[in-house]
């Protein structure tokens, strides 16, 4: 098992396992954070930050939360029984149980300060998704303009070893996908597919489609993509990022020959073993390689929510290689999670909670940077693409769903009740971004053909 330490290095527990299992659950089922936080383990949570510093940076970070909340459609409750926000009745409640420690996090560190405080315990929500969207539609005003400026002053940096060269690039996927395939497999369907699922309109309304959906739905994403790139009998594909190996069995199934890279060792050895299981280890190679070192020609390549992890200046070499390896006449499939181009260029410099805990040197793309650097370093071009942003709000109900009602389990694999916090925050954050709008999902389709006149 391995948990995060406090740099966004991996802390590697070997063979002693963080063996706490909640005793306590919230009112929302939620694992409750332990009075006492192992510091070794949650360096960045066990404490506020404290100090003269911390204590001016928390009351100033105090008084502009305060300000941005009177103006949202939300309530925030404190101890002293005072609510501020414009939510009525129905809104969501965010419930502060330590309002100091959380404004020293956040004045210390942004928004990662809000989800360590999270972590920690200092505020809860029965509905963590519903707080975190409100906060995800006004993330452009939730800090005055003129102060806007001044965060990359004292934010906390991109360490260098979490940029996605290729002597830091396994570790980076390493540390979030060889977590344990025990975890992933207790809130992912059959498919093992961890990505937006596509839902068909009978299976209705997005807001209510039930877990019996989500197999068939992956399913259905899956084709969508083969069918795009136009995998059939005798296809030569290129897949970058195998995942658990669904997408490399439907494809084997049409009959295609896949070579599959992924940098996880553990996602590796289970897409193996269902491949073999499958029978068809004769159609599939799934390589321990960086997509970069990838030599030979194929006829299509698909790769499913993997840009994510390239990094903002390594997109060019990412789309570079797909150009040097497909076939002429050969065509792509990608499918990408984007947000809108103007966040994207005020954000890509920043360091999250998510680069922190959850994906290091990530960084999700516009459809017009894809659509810039397809044109300005490649021969290829986007000719089709699909946005399917409520479906993936579904897809990450339906997981966070699942967790909580294996957290017992979950905590029997030996992650503690402050991870289980850490990736429900995870999983709500990322629903939070798809249900506001400000994150959509995009199947993209690219080949070479000659610009129409």
């Amino acid at each position: 098992m391995t948990l995060i330490d406090d740099n966004g290095a991996a802390a590697a527990l070997g063979d002693k396992p963080v063996r706490h299992t909640p005793a306590a659950w919230t009112a929302a089922g939620v694992p409750a954070s332990p009075a006492t936080i192992d510091g070794e383990v949650w360096p960045g949570v066990a404490q506020p930050p404290s100090g003269a510093k911390a204590a001016v940076a928390g009351k100033a970070a105090g008084l502009l939360f305060k300000g941005a909340v009177k103006r949202l459609p939300l309530r925030v409750a404190y101890p002293d029984g005072s609510v501020l926000g414009i939510g009525g009745e129905d809104a969501p409640v965010m419930t502060m149980h330590r309002p100091e420690a959380f404004e020293a996090r956040i004045g210390a560190y942004g928004l990662i300060g809000l989800g360590e405080s999270f972590m920690a315990g200092d505020w809860e929500a029965d509905d963590l998704a519903g707080v975190l969207e409100v906060f995800a539609a006004s993330v452009g005003t939730l800090i005055p303009a003129p102060l806007q400026t001044l965060r990359s002053l004292y934010l906390p940096r991109t360490p260098r070893q979490e940029r996605n060269a290729e002597q830091n690039t396994r570790s980076n996927i390493s540390r979030h996908y060889d977590l344990s395939n025990d975890l992933f497999s207790s809130f992912l369907d059959e498919t093992m597919s961890y990505s937006s699922a596509l839902f068909p309109l009978q299976a209705g309304p997005l807001s209510s489609v039930g877990w019996d959906a989500l197999a068939g739905a992956q399913a259905a994403k899956i084709d969508r993509l083969l069918d795009k790139a136009g995998v059939g009998a005798g296809t030569r594909l290129l897949e970058i990022g195998t995942g658990w190996g669904e997408l490399a069995l439907r494809a084997a199934a049409r009959g295609a020959t896949v070579y599959s890279v992924t940098l996880s060792s553990e996602q590796q050895a289970l897409a193996q073993d269902r491949i073999a299981a499958a029978g068809y280890s004769d159609r599939v190679t799934v390589a321990l390689q960086d997509y970069r070192a990838v030599e030979g020609e194929f006829d299509a390549v698909v790769s499913v929510e993997m840009i994510e992890a390239v990094g903002y200046e390594y997109w060019p070499i990412y789309f570079q290689t797909i150009d040097r390896v497909l076939a002429p006449g050969g065509r792509v499939a990608i499918q990408a999670i984007t947000m809108p181009h103007g966040r994207m260029l005020a954000t890509r410099n920043a360091y999250t909670w998510v680069h922190k805990y959850i994906f290091p040197g990530g960084f999700l793309p516009s459809v017009r940077a894809i659509e810039g650097v397809t044109q300005q370093h490649t021969t290829l071009r986007v000719r089709e693409r699909m946005g399917m942003g409520d479906h993936y709000a579904a897809t990450l109900r339906l997981w966070e769903e699942r967790f909580l009602e294996a957290s017992r389990d979950v905590g029997e694999l030996g992650f503690d009740a402050v991870f289980q916090r850490m990736w429900l925050f995870y999983l709500c954050y990322s629903r939070a971004g798809f249900q506001s709008g400000y994150l959509d999902v995009q199947q993209i389709v690219l080949d070479r053909r000659e610009a129409q006149l």
